[in-house]
């Protein structure tokens, strides 16, 4: 891999949620990362708020370790939408994103009405413009929007883009997305939409209650490159220098190594990943190109 090819890392708040953003940054730069991505909203409500306003002390502290890391800000986190008006909640987030320099606003849909969360994320899409800031709609596993085609038919309308998570993406099956082969064909057919990939790792066995999903979600992934995911032919799917970031959390790693630690465990983990996904796009192109 050149380096005009190797993509972008990143370190994801949800890899050190306890970790406000100023520190998430030092920590990353340390581990040789180039961004991080910043909860600038709390998710629930045991979540440590981090209020990176515009003229907050947060903000001021955050944009200082900027400049004195060379690490950025590539995304912002995360609003849940329920099909309540959160237009408010959006506008705030917005700012915080703009001011850090984030380009994008991830989302996910616990909004069973389709034609009601297009409208919403088209709005919001609007709504971005003004700030340089495109929301980016997740599917996960244990919401209403739990696959790449139904992500992908909503981006579309709504004009926005998905991220994609390697463990919800593992975790697709059993759904209305029909086999692992449509979600693959899925992925690589809408390549475009894809302007972030989240990695992290996992066993190949599902977990069998949306209770165990949630838990496996926030606190129990793995490395990448440790677990069965097929990481490697993820990455390979998509663009050769898409940003790759690290969304791991595992309360009990985080314990054994410290946040530094887990953080160089990471990033060794991403390079392992990248390593192998090089070789195998080699080999794929000289399949395709034949005998000489």
């Amino acid at each position: 891999m050149t380096h005009a090819t190797r993509p972008l890392l990143g370190l994801a708040q949800l890899s050190l949620l306890g970790t406000a953003p100023p520190e998430l940054l030092g920590i990353a730069a340390q581990a040789g990362f180039d961004f991080i991505g910043a909860r600038v909203r709390p998710v629930t409500p045991s979540e440590r708020p981090y209020d990176l306003q515009p003229g907050s002390p947060m903000l001021r502290e955050t944009l200082a370790r900027i400049r004195d890391t060379g690490v950025s800000v590539r995304d912002i986190e995360f609003l849940l939408l329920d099909g309540t008006d959160q237009r408010e909640a959006w506008l705030r987030m917005m700012e915080a994103g703009q001011a850090l320099g984030a380009g994008s606003l991830t989302v996910a849909a616990a909004d069973p009405d389709s034609s009601r969360l297009v409208h919403t994320l088209a709005r919001m899409t609007e709504d971005g413009r003004g700030f340089g800031i495109t929301p980016t709609l997740e599917a996960i596993s244990y919401q209403p929007v739990a696959s790449i085609a139904q992500a992908v038919d909503i981006a579309r309308q709504a004009g926005c883009r998905i991220v994609v998570d390697t463990l919800h993406f593992n975790r697709f099956s059993g759904n209305d997305a029909g086999d692992d082969a449509g979600q693959w064909d899925q992925l690589r057919a809408n390549a475009d939409l894809v302007p972030l990939l989240q990695l992290c790792d996992g066993p190949s066995r599902r977990p069998a209650s949306r209770e165990e999903l949630v838990i496996e979600s926030r606190s129990k992934r793995q490395v990448p490159g440790e677990g069965d995911f097929n990481l490697a032919a993820t990455v390979a799917a998509l663009p050769v220098g898409l940003p790759l970031s690290a969304e791991t959390p595992s309360d009990r790693r985080v314990a054994e190594l410290g946040e530094l630690g887990w953080a160089h465990r990471l990033k060794s983990g991403m390079e392992a990943v990248l390593a192998a996904a090089g070789t195998l796009r080699e080999a794929e192109h000289l399949q395709e190109a034949g005998p000489r």
